[in-house]
């Protein structure tokens, strides 16, 4: 059941008993001016029954501690303590005063990962980027009226969309065979003991861990080891699993199937999994195979191949994101297989005609995106894909030299207004939890990473207000300043 919370008070109103009042520029205060919280509420209760259950959690406390917790960087319970030590935050939430007591548990942050989810939190992403370039487009046109401008650009394509993909790295221990095939033989003798326990047998099967241990960690210790010594390794852990997986079939005929929790269930299902992809990678000699598992825990993180000079791989979820001319980022693909981010281009284009009625007069995109099928896309629609044409490199010649170089000028620009969305990444990634997402479902990951993406958008909308502000005062920076302004 949701019961809705009654008209929050002003922060002139919020009542602090140790004396003071609320400051009007503080970052938590303009951060809860700018989201929509009652529109937000009007979507989130329609997820409750109207008279059953236990009376759920305002959306302003689930979604104002998700963006608390991810803009200072803390675990669950660092966000809880820290909520209840700070009135500024407790206003944030939707509190009438401050109290000194926790808000919630702890656990309730995976709760509302999970209600919330990845969609609504894109949902809120979109309202709140979808008002602010509203609100900014329309001062741009009455400025225009004022200078009594006509834009010719009013019935055609306008603005740029700029576009990229990256990987979002998982906390999970760097993935070795051997390594992966240990801890399955680990969780498979301790399935074998729980079963065993629950039988009548007087006998405990043979299981050889001690054995199976040394030989493991004779193999680890050792720091260069030869492909040969890889091959036997993997070989010998999958004997010890074939075992206990042969030995566990045996014991769930004598016993109970509820005598396994909800998490030895779904290890022991994955563990099945694990053991029939390396049996079959042994036998082919190879290290790769399609859905590769690399975690028990998290068995829905893939290897993501990005080439970069510290890895090449990167383990987590792979996004294709875009940008408007405005500095909004979207998640256009969320997924957790490998993919060619090349084929979002066209999705991504009409996703930007449907959030602002147009096509884009421009798309700024890494060179995998330059494909012949994009190239005609935007050429069909009117769009300028950024980037040099097909063909060999026009000579520069004393006829055409004032054309070669105005072509390299567009070209450099078209790469300076690219490397927005790179610094978004790199933003996102540094300043918020984009970096490396702790969490370990693929639900609450994804609520995470959705997170991070509109906790930048309200950075960008209150950086902006700042800057506006600076302009009234009679503050003129430079063009150049400007221009690292954007992330």
């Amino acid at each position: 059941m949701y019961k809705e919370k009654e008209q929050v008070p002003e922060f002139e109103d919020f009542y602090v008993p140790f004396g003071g009042h609320l400051r009007e520029d503080n970052r938590w205060v303009r951060l809860a001016a700018i989201i929509p919280w009652e529109e937000i509420e009007a979507e989130y209760k329609k997820c409750f029954s109207k008279r059953i259950g236990r009376t759920a959690k305002t959306v302003r406390l689930a979604l104002g501690s998700l963006l608390i917790k991810e803009k200072l960087q803390l675990t669950d319970e660092e966000t809880v303590e820290t909520i209840r030590e700070n009135h500024y935050l407790q206003y944030f939430l939707g509190y009438e005063s401050y109290k000194d007591e926790k808000p919630f548990d702890p656990s309730m942050m995976v709760h509302f990962r999970k209600r919330l989810g990845p969609d609504a939190i894109a949902k809120i992403n979109e309202l709140i980027a979808k008002r602010y370039q509203e609100q900014v487009e329309a001062e741009s046109e009455k400025k225009q009226n004022k200078k009594n401008q006509k834009d010719d650009h009013d019935h055609g394509n306008r603005g740029q969309l700029i576009i990229d993909a990256t990987c979002v790295p998982q906390d999970i221990r760097h993935p070795h065979d051997v390594t992966l095939l240990d801890e399955a033989r680990r969780k498979t003798e301790k399935i074998i003991d729980t079963l065993y326990e629950a039988s009548e047998l007087t006998i405990k099967p043979r299981t050889y861990r001690k054995q199976a241990r040394i030989k493991y960690l004779n193999f680890i210790r050792g720091r260069r080891r030869t492909k040969k010594e890889i091959r036997r390794a993997i070989r010998t852990q999958l004997q010890y699993i074939r075992r206990n997986l042969r030995t566990i079939n045996e014991l769930q005929n004598k016993v109970p199937s509820t005598t396994l929790s909800a998490k030895q269930r779904r290890d022991l299902i994955v563990i099945h999994e694990v053991y029939r992809q390396q049996v079959q990678m042994y036998k082919g000699k190879t290290h790769s195979i399609s859905g590769k598992i690399v975690s028990i825990s998290q068995p829905h993180v893939r290897p993501i191949a990005r080439g970069k000079a510290k890895a090449a791989f990167e383990f987590g979820a792979k996004l294709s994101a875009s940008m408007t001319e405005h500095g909004m980022i979207f998640i256009d693909r969320l997924q957790w297989e490998p993919y060619n981010e090349q084929e979002d281009l066209p999705t991504q284009i009409e996703k930007y005609k449907r959030r602002c009625g147009r096509y884009p007069e421009s798309v700024h995109a890494d060179k995998i995106y330059r494909t012949r099928a994009n190239r005609a896309y935007c050429e069909a629609r009117g769009i300028r894909l950024s980037g040099p044409p097909l063909g060999r490199p026009i000579k520069e010649t004393l006829e055409n030299k004032k054309i070669v170089r105005q072509l390299r000028k567009i070209q450099r620009l078209d790469e300076a207004i690219r490397q927005a969305i790179e610094g978004g990444f790199g933003y996102m990634k540094r300043k918020f939890g984009l970096g490396t997402i702790y969490e370990k479902l693929r639900e609450t990951s994804e609520t995470a990473i959705m997170v991070c993406v509109l906790l930048t958008n309200c950075e960008k909308i209150l950086r902006d207000l700042f800057m506006r502000f600076l302009f009234l005062l009679g503050f003129k920076p430079h063009k150049s300043y400007l221009k690292v302004l954007v992330y």
